[in-house]
């Protein structure tokens, strides 16, 4: 009897070792996790955009595992490797690469008997993983995998580790087959991976809860489409694990603003970039007829403490829509410069300028919209606001995005100042972050003027000289486009 106790134990004792250094065996995956794998077989990137604790790192580990090691199961629905790859796998530091994404794939860190017991099988390693010099304890930088093919080994599979924090250039060189970011990287180093599968024809696969909020990445995959990327959302609903009690939990755990994004994959309000149209979909060639009777409007941002900048609109009324033909930013310049630019591409254009225009020139002690009126600038009246007097920033962001969106706010297709500024308008903490937003400042006062623009001609009109009786005879005809206005005769 003895001797058959001890050989159950022992028994007992290997099919427990066999299934803490064979962990992926005993995986299996949620109906979302299914959907993810089998869209690696026609999409190059992919995205499982999931809450924290569904099982997303779960998702990307065990795959990265069957493709190290090509020990496929037989309800895999995805890409197969039938030959040894090249694969990063990365996360936003080295501190979470080590205690996240190695830790998926290898087992904790520093701890010998827990060696094997991720994704991948102890069997599987050549050796241990190379660690990285000068980085944070415990931390790997290469781990070499024996990779199979039909369940016979054919060769050795290579994986790196990154981190976000080391910046894009450390991203730079390598040829993949794959590569895993766990954790939202930044679009320049989520670009560099792309780079390095594309001479293979590989892949990447990303898993993250989008806590940055509608940021260059997510609207990467939900609004530019493209036949190359797919994305699956995960919620709470969808993983079985997670009980009433645990939900109940996370609900208190989370700020009510942080509940969508932590708990069903919905990026976070109040974050991210504030205009999501893509920019090729919102811009009209450069050559473009802007016909006369299209009434026109200047928007200005006299800049304060930031570059001055101004915008010109023509508002074709018929459709209601507005084409931003001109843009003009300056620091450190003089209001006398500010005006003789703006003079020179449309003088008798209307100016609508905002609420601060009210504060005085340091230099000359006049009111800002005074002196720029003096200046011979067609400043409005009043400083811009809506009908009803509201000047409300969000209002003009609302509309602006609307309009973006219905193709009726156009931009044209060289007004690279703009289009850069639009790109990068953003919020954090559900506000509007005020920082190189000078000329889309400009045109929200456009937007909340829009009713005074005129239909006037554009070109240049020279200042009078002082004292001298002369004065322009006629407007000469002027193309925004091609850069070189007709002076008037005198």
């Amino acid at each position: 009897m003895t001797n058959e106790i001890a050989a159950t134990l022992a028994q007992l004792r290997a099919l427990d070792a066999h299934r803490r250094y064979n962990a992926m065996e005993f995986w299996k995956p949620y109906p979302k996790q299914m959907e993810f794998f089998s869209l690696g077989k026609t999409h190059a990137e992919r995205l499982l955009m999931a809450g924290n604790r569904l099982g997303k790192t779960m998702a990307g580990g065990f795959e990265t595992a069957c493709h190290l090691t090509g020990l496929y199961p037989d309800w895999w629905p995805g890409r197969r490797w039938d030959r040894p790859v090249k694969a990063w796998a990365a996360g936003v530091s080295t501190t979470a690469v080590r205690d996240i994404v190695q830790t998926q794939l290898c087992g904790p860190p520093e701890v010998e008997e827990e060696f094997g017991t991720g994704f991948i099988p102890r069997s599987c390693f050549v050796s241990r993983p190379t660690l990285a010099r000068g980085a944070v304890s415990g931390s790997y930088d290469t781990a070499r995998i024996y990779h199979h093919t039909n369940g016979i080994r054919d060769g050795i599979s290579t994986l790196q580790f990154k981190s976000y924090e080391q910046g894009r250039m450390k991203f730079q060189g390598a040829s993949l087959d794959f590569c895993w970011p766990d954790e939202e990287p930044p679009m320049d180093v989520y670009t560099e991976m792309c780079t390095r599968f594309a001479a293979t024809r590989g892949m990447s696969f990303m898993t993250f809860t989008p806590l940055e909020g509608m940021s260059d990445v997510v609207i990467r995959f939900l609004s530019e489409v493209s036949p190359d990327r797919a994305v699956v959302q995960m919620g709470i609903k969808d993983a079985a694990h997670m009980t009433p009690e645990m939900v109940e939990e996370l609900l208190g755990r989370y700020p009510a603003h942080e509940r969508e994004a932590r708990m069903n994959g919905e990026p976070l309000l109040g974050s991210g970039r504030v205009f999501t149209t893509n920019p090729d979909f919102i811009t009209f060639p450069v050559d473009q007829i802007i016909p006369e009777h299209w009434a026109k409007l200047w928007g200005v941002d006299f800049g304060i403490t930031h570059p001055f900048a101004a915008v010109l609109a023509a508002w074709d009324k018929d459709n209601d829509v507005i084409y931003l033909l001109e843009t003009y930013k300056a620091s450190d310049e003089l209001p006398l410069a500010h005006a003789e630019a703006i003079r020179r591409i449309a003088a008798e254009v209307p100016v609508a300028w905002p609420h601060d225009g009210h504060k005085r020139d340091p230099g000359s002690g006049m009111q800002l919209a005074s002196l720029y009126k003096k200046l011979d600038l067609r400043t409005l009246a009043t400083h811009a606001h809506f009908v009803g007097g509201s000047i409300s920033t969000e209002a003009a962001v609302l509309e602006m995005q609307q309009r973006f969106q219905e193709s009726r706010l156009r931009v044209r297709a060289d007004l690279a100042d703009f289009l850069e500024e639009y790109r990068m308008y953003h919020r954090k903490d559900g506000l509007i972050v005020k920082a190189r937003d000078d000329l889309i400042s400009a045109t929200q006062k456009i937007i909340m003027m829009k009713r005074y623009a005129r239909a006037v001609a554009l070109g240049h009109r020279p200042r009078p000289v002082p004292g001298s009786a002369l004065r322009p005879t006629r407007e000469a005809p002027f193309s925004p486009f091609d850069g070189r206005p007709i002076v008037s005769p005198w």
